[in-house]
């Protein structure tokens, strides 16, 4: 009877493991793309659309730039650099379209936004993330850079 109730708790592990790894690498690409469709999702969005806005009635600006990145777990890295920045007032990047959206205060630059995404391991236009914090991403956030 042991060897039954031990059986089963393994197994269930081992089920648990396997569904949990197969939902990681779904999050990293969409449900109906493989790892290979993914990567060329990335060289296909590649041109840079960058342009850069002002609200003058809140003296506000909006940017849009490209944010290299893969998944949900970039996404969240990605938003949280941005908005981590004194003055940013919304983040918002697309992993279709690598496309990064921020609203910002006036004194606040465009180029610190994209310096403090690229110190957590994504590229943009004007900066490049140092070698050691991208190799230090998760697999599945790895970028062709």
């Amino acid at each position: 009877m042991k060897k039954i109730i031990f059986l089963t708790v393994a197994l269930l592990f081992a089920f648990s493991f396997s569904n949990i790894s197969a939902q990681s690498e779904k999050s990293c690409c969409n449900k109906s793309m493989n790892m290979s469709s993914c990567d060329k999702n990335m060289k296909n969005s590649s041109n840079d659309k960058s342009k850069t806005s002002m609200n003058s009635e809140k003296g506000e600006k909006e940017t849009v730039f490209k944010v290299s990145g893969k998944c949900e777990m970039c996404e969240a890295r990605i938003e949280k650099a941005a908005l981590g920045v004194k003055g940013v007032k919304t983040a918002e990047w697309d992993k279709t379209t690598k496309l990064l959206k921020v609203s910002f205060d006036g004194n606040t630059s465009k180029k610190d936004i994209e310096k403090a995404i690229a110190d957590v391991g994504h590229d943009t236009p004007d900066f490049k993330a140092k070698d050691a914090v991208y190799n230090a991403l998760p697999g599945c956030c790895k970028y062709e850079r």
